[in-house]
């Protein structure tokens, strides 16, 4: 049975730091929210930290670097909620700091996975929902980094999928168009988080 909620939204990486802040915010402004993440703790303490007289937070555990858990992701929230009027893609990770030609190619490739590879399959499935549900359209906002203009030393894996994510943010927003699909990037520098 769909409930019936006006606004929902979708954080990624929402057990801890930015996504924590992120959930807690979007509950006070009156979204339902969902977090999902790989480790079911923090996202269960993310819920417990909720206002009990606001919309639920719910946690979902899962990995987005799977497209199969996301689709279950996505799969939970249209039948639960019928809609998703945000995806506040946040999810991701650095590789270990070391000179290029030392970067290990599965450090390589797990920053790609969940940096990227994560935010485009959440991307997709929001998109598609965003796309049919009535009214049309929603909000995709990718957080993408200062690396993603200006790199650091010795961090090739992430400011390349930090430069993707700003390519991936504008094409979104440009097929989002037609659909009333707006698609967002926020630069956050330096944050104060575990």
């Amino acid at each position: 049975m769909v409930e019936e909620v006006k606004k929902v939204a979708l954080i990624t990486g929402g057990g801890t730091g930015i996504g924590r802040s992120a959930a807690l915010a979007l509950q006070n402004d009156g979204f339902r929210v969902i977090v999902c993440g790989r480790r079911v703790e923090p996202l269960e303490e993310t819920v417990s930290l909720g206002a009990s007289n606001k919309p639920v937070i719910k946690a979902i555990a899962t990995d987005v670097t799977n497209g199969v858990s996301v689709k279950s992701l996505f799969s939970e929230i249209e039948n639960s909620c019928g809609r998703l009027d945000i995806l506040f893609n946040n999810a991701g990770m650095g590789a270990p700091r070391v000179e290029l030609d030392e970067l290990a190619e599965d450090a390589w490739r797990h920053c790609v996975d969940v940096n990227l590879t994560g935010s485009f399959l959440c991307a997709q499935a929001a998109f598609k929902i965003m796309k049919s549900q009535s009214p049309q359209g929603g909000r995709i906002i990718n957080n993408g980094s200062i690396s993603a203009h200006a790199p650091r030393p010795n961090t090739i894996a992430y400011t390349a999928t930090k430069h993707a994510i700003t390519g991936m943010t504008k094409t979104i927003a440009l097929d989002g168009r037609a659909y009333s699909i707006a698609c967002s990037q926020l630069d956050i520098g330096n944050a104060d988080t575990a």
